[in-house]
């Protein structure tokens, strides 16, 4: 996916996590996932450097589908898609 295709992508969620740090931008993350239908998908906005990681590792381990980390100066974007 390019970058343009991303930028006119729709999410049904966003999050700003920023200013959170570990754990709770990913406690938010399962949070707001839990909310969702299978299919629909989170945009995630955070600016702590662990949030990469832990991010990724949640959505690895819940079995989620990560389908981009956009790094943004200081930010990271995320966007999950909920499978289950």
């Amino acid at each position: 996916m390019t970058a343009e295709n991303r930028a006119n992508e729709s999410f049904d969620k966003v999050i700003d996590v920023r200013g959170l740090y570990c754990p709770e931008p990913v406690f938010r993350t399962k949070i707001e996932i839990e909310k969702l239908s299978i299919g629909h998908k989170l945009k995630i906005i955070a600016d702590d450097p662990e949030s990469e990681e832990d991010i990724t590792r949640w959505a690895e381990r819940t079995g989620h589908d990560l389908l981009s980390i956009e790094k943004k100066d200081n930010e990271l974007e995320f966007v999950i898609k909920k499978t289950k």
